[in-house]
């Protein structure tokens, strides 16, 4: 086919089209007022059905990250497919998205140079009834987002990667790793001023100690049950705990991410963004990182944060250092936990509680429906068995709470349950196959089952073949009901292949987004303690009901604010105005979850700020503890001493959970 090319036939709220020359050749020059400003495309139904890829390339202009949403849709009541990204300031950015991703088989897609965290969601849409493209900016900070875009071109051929983007400011990261379209008050000057911060940090270390009111464990002194050498769940009548081998009241407050991951991607020929890069066979060898993007290429990383480290300390003894500082600042700021994706010696070392993640993935089962597997497949239960064998290592150890299943199973993401997706995305397999059974068991016969969906259908239909039929609500009543069987299957095989392999700690489930749905929370009751991401001001009130209803107590496993005045361009999932409101917004919501009697830990994500240019997906947060030349926040810093020395007198519910909140921003996603 012919390229199609799309201009725009509609502007949506107060985006305005500027004059001027742009830095990419056929770009126009936009400003946008507010969230939910656009461009309208509107085409022949039909236009893109023989298309692979739809791309243009955009520059975001200023130092604000701004997030956009690109919509196709079928008709104007018709379903909508969804693409939300994010742009890098500065640097030419290439769109080069597979059409396929409309069948919605993917959450995440592969980022790309500048083009940050591209994510699908929506509706399933036909491209041959699809009439219109709508782009509209999702996210916007301060200042109205100034960016040019080119027309957009729908091709069967795949666009070429971007390899040389424009840069119209140069270099975006200095030799420190920081922001150099930004300039703040805490901004590090120098590597000299880095090498003394780290000096000293380490010299203090060893005398950093944890609240006077925490026992060994960093439980509380004052409340005691049976201790049985791990950690345990226990309801004392009035509210929900965790128990410390030694047997005290413990509530779980701890820091993600401790480890020197502080990576820089530098795909899509964001090397020339970079303003110094060492040799890869030198002293600072251990800064750099391969890892595959895509099928057929890799992409290659920086690590600011090890370089720091290394010109501290040499390129022998950094990270012991960095294990002694870590495991130091860990216990000054009150934490009691080593929170998930930390390093494994800082584990096995510091002699703190810590949760692990099991992350090896189900390799060999088929995938049904985005990450969800075969559940009914006959390897289903005997890869369950080997992926549990990855607890061995830590099945002994007093100090694990417990252990994550997963985090955030894209499946969560979708407006379709796992079985309904299964049936538009695999023609044949074993779960498909049980569907078949379980519905002949309800219904008996074709006509019954058709009767029953208000579609004309077949038993066998469903068990097998390619399926393109729109579903009645009916028919999507029933595929909730065998999600919930295939929710059940999946977590209970892994629960109990983890359970025999390690009794003793603590099954702490898979971190949904949100609070589920009840189709998948029904599900879930195989976990000993609900897990759950949670980027609000507060902890969600409707977890509360989620405890109740799985009769589990609940542990965040994420939650952070950001702010904009740190030299990021972006603040993070949840955003304040500043490092003053970061430090308010920490006692607020760490207080407000303790008070909370059916919640029993939150944990902070993360140790450190992203790169400015983005971890390997393109997320580049203000949210860390201490930024990339280690330099510590001491708002948040003082804030979340100042709550760890309340703690159990707030979870027992003997002082008032702190409440002076600051305001609060929107953020990165509302």
């Amino acid at each position: 086919m012919a390229k199609v090319k799309l201009e725009p036939t509609e502007v949506l709220g107060g985006l305005r089209r500027e004059a001027g020359e742009a830095p990419l050749p056929g770009a126009t020059w936009y400003v946008a007022e507010a969230r939910g400003d656009g461009l309208v495309y509107r085409f022949p139904a039909g236009a893109l059905a023989k298309a692979r890829y739809l791309t243009a390339d955009l520059l975001l202009d200023g130092d604000e990250l701004a997030s956009y949403a690109l919509y196709l849709k079928e008709g104007e009541e018709g379903p909508q497919f969804q693409l939300l990204f994010h742009l890098l300031n500065q640097c030419q950015a290439r769109l080069r998205l597979p059409l396929e991703a409309v069948e919605q088989k993917r959450h995440k897609l592969t980022r790309e140079g500048a083009l940050l965290f591209p994510a699908s969601g929506g509706e399933r849409v036909d491209l041959r009834k699809v009439d219109r493209l709508t782009l509209l900016v999702s996210y916007k900070a301060n200042d109205p987002p100034r960016f040019c875009l080119t027309p957009f071109e729908a091709t069967e051929k795949e666009p070429p990667f971007l390899a040389d983007p424009v840069l119209p400011k140069g270099p975006l990261l200095d030799e420190l790793g920081q922001c150099t379209l930004r300039e703040w008050p805490e901004k590090s000057r120098s590597a000299e001023e880095v090498t003394e911060r780290l000096a000293a940090q380490l010299a203090a270390a060893e005398g950093k100690r944890q609240p006077g009111s925490f026992s060994r464990w960093g439980g509380s002194k004052e409340i005691r049950f049976e201790g049985t050498g791990f950690f345990r769940t226990h309801h004392d009548g009035r509210r929900w705990w965790l128990v410390d081998p030694e047997g005290h009241a413990f509530w779980s407050s701890g820091l993600d991410c401790m480890l020197v991951e502080l990576t820089t991607a530098v795909c899509g020929g964001l090397e020339k963004a970079l303003a110094w890069t060492p040799d890869r066979e030198g002293p600072y060898a251990a800064i750099f990182e391969e890892r595959a993007a895509g099928e057929s290429r890799r992409e290659h990383s920086v690590n600011y944060l090890t370089a720091n480290l290394i010109r501290a300390f040499g390129p022998e003894q950094w990270h012991e250092q960095w294990m002694k500082i870590a495991a130091g600042e860990l216990r000054g700021l009150g934490f009691n936990t080593v929170g998930n994706w930390s390093d494994r010696k800082l584990w096995r070392e510091s002699g703190m509680p810590y949760v692990r993640p099991l992350d090896r993935a189900l390799g060999e089962t088929p995938l049904v429906f985005r990450s969800f597997p075969d559940v009914f497949a006959p390897g289903f239960e005997e890869e369950a068995a080997a992926f549990a064998e990855q607890l061995r290592e830590t099945r002994d150890d007093p100090a694990l709470i417990g252990y994550f299943l997963m985090n955030e199973p894209d499946w969560g993401f979708a407006e379709e349950t796992p079985a309904a997706g299964m049936l538009f995305t695999v023609p044949s397999c074993a779960s498909r196959r049980a569907l078949g059974e379980f519905l002949r068991e309800r219904h008996g016969s074709d006509a019954a089952l058709s009767a029953a969906w208000g579609m004309k259908v077949t038993l066998g239909a469903v068990a097998e073949g390619e399926w393109r039929a729109p579903l009645t609500e009916a028919a999507k009543a029933e595929l909730e009901a065998f999600s919930t069987v295939m929710v059940d299957r999946f977590f209970r095989t892994l629960g109990e292949a983890c359970r025999r392999v390690d009794p003793n700690h603590l099954n702490l489930g898979v971190r949904p987004h949100a609070p589920p749905p009840r189709w998948a929370l029904e599900g879930m009751r195989s976990f000993d303690v609900f897990s759950a991401n949670c980027y609000r001001p507060r902890v969600r009130a409707e977890f509360g009901e989620v405890s109740a209803y799985l009769e589990r107590p609940v542990l965040v496993g994420e939650w952070h604010f950001g702010s904009l005045d740190a030299g990021l361009t972006c603040s993070g999932l949840a955003s304040v105005p500043d490092e003053e409101s970061r430090g308010r917004a920490y006692r607020v919501y760490l207080e407000d979850a303790a008070a909370k009697p059916w919640c029993v830990g939150a944990h902070w994500f993360q140790m450190y700020d992203e790169s400015m240019l983005g971890r390997f997906d393109g997320e580049n947060y203000n949210f860390g503890f201490y930024d990339v030349c280690h330099r510590r926040y001491e708002p948040l810093g003082a804030a979340a001493r100042q709550s760890h020395e309340r703690l159990y007198q707030v979870a027992a519910g003997e002082v008032e959970p702190f409440s002076d909140a600051p305001e609060y921003l929107p953020g990165v996603y509302g």
